[in-house]
């Protein structure tokens, strides 16, 4: 593979962009947004400066990583002529829909898609398309620059080739690719959003604080960071749709969000993005402060 599209020029989008332009490949970065665009150039320019300093990279290697990503604007000319188009929108089902099937009628019948949902089912987005077998899921994880797995799912109808394929690229941008089967939330959310729920649950029900659960699970189970503060790192809304999808997936009570998460999401208190969440992101993006709601 020589080029490859990425659609969405957000976190997952503009991290996406920087693996495969910093391991030499011609990245088209994707977004209706010009300003979307501007604004995730300056985070992978930020990230390579972050890598210099660390003397991790060289001046040189981030100036061609830099000048291996090309941006549009529009769909089309974003994915001419590409090798792989990788999905990284947000996640909504009807979204995704939609851009597979714009996909599917101007990308050349060769070219792979894949998608970076984190629950949604790529059998149902093949079926889409008219080509089903080369549609695969590429479930990224944040920092995508840092974070070495790479959830690797296959649909129903996608390809022994496709997946071997896609499984091969993965390896060489030096992620460790895992595959699984296509079911709700795979594997990494289907153990890891039941957790985060949990714990919103028991703040929910008055049996600790926010601190006090987080230290809990940090310094008694070794978790890098607590579960509150990790469901503010990767956004409430995003928990929120993961444990919608699994819930609707598997009719199964124990996948319901808690009520707390809905309140918050709906107030508009999303974690880190938002400024707020369990922890208030105002004076840092370290979960320093509990949100006043909660001390």
């Amino acid at each position: 593979m020589n080029t490859i599209a990425v659609i969405g020029a957000g976190t997952m989008g503009n991290g996406i962009a920087h693996v495969f332009a910093q391991n030499g490949l011609q990245v088209h970065l994707v977004d209706i947004s010009q300003d979307s665009l501007d604004k995730g150039i300056a985070t992978i320019t930020k990230n390579l400066d972050r890598m210099v300093a660390k003397e991790r990279i060289s001046n040189d290697d981030k100036k061609n990583t830099l000048s291996n990503i090309t941006t549009f604007t529009d769909l089309r000319s974003g994915v001419d002529e590409t090798d792989l188009v990788v999905e990284a929108a947000t996640e909504n089902l009807n979204i995704k829909l939609d851009i597979f099937k714009q996909l599917d009628t101007i990308c050349d019948p060769k070219t792979i898609l894949a998608t970076n949902t984190s629950s949604i089912s790529i059998t149902q987005i093949g079926a889409a398309t008219e080509r089903p077998d080369k549609v695969i899921g590429m479930h990224f994880m944040n920092p995508v620059p840092i974070m070495k797995l790479v959830e690797i799912i296959r649909g129903y109808s996608t390809s022994d080739e496709v997946t071997n394929t896609i499984m091969e690229l993965s390896k060489q941008l030096g992620k460790t690719p895992t595959e699984v089967n296509d079911y709700p939330g795979f594997v990494a959310n289907r153990i890891l959003m039941p957790m985060l729920n949990e714990a919103i649950e028991t703040l929910y029900n008055g049996v600790a604080g926010v601190n006090e659960i987080d230290t809990v699970m940090k310094l008694g189970m070794a978790h890098p960071m607590g579960p509150l503060q990790l469901a503010d790192f990767i956004g409430l809304d995003v928990c929120l749709s993961i444990l919608n999808v699994m819930y609707e997936g598997f009719k199964n009570p124990k996948y319901a969000p808690c009520p707390l998460l809905v309140n918050m999401v709906m107030a508009g208190k999303l974690g880190v993005k938002s400024g707020e969440g369990f922890y208030d992101y105002a004076e840092s993006r370290k979960a320093e402060k509990v949100s006043s709601q909660f001390s």
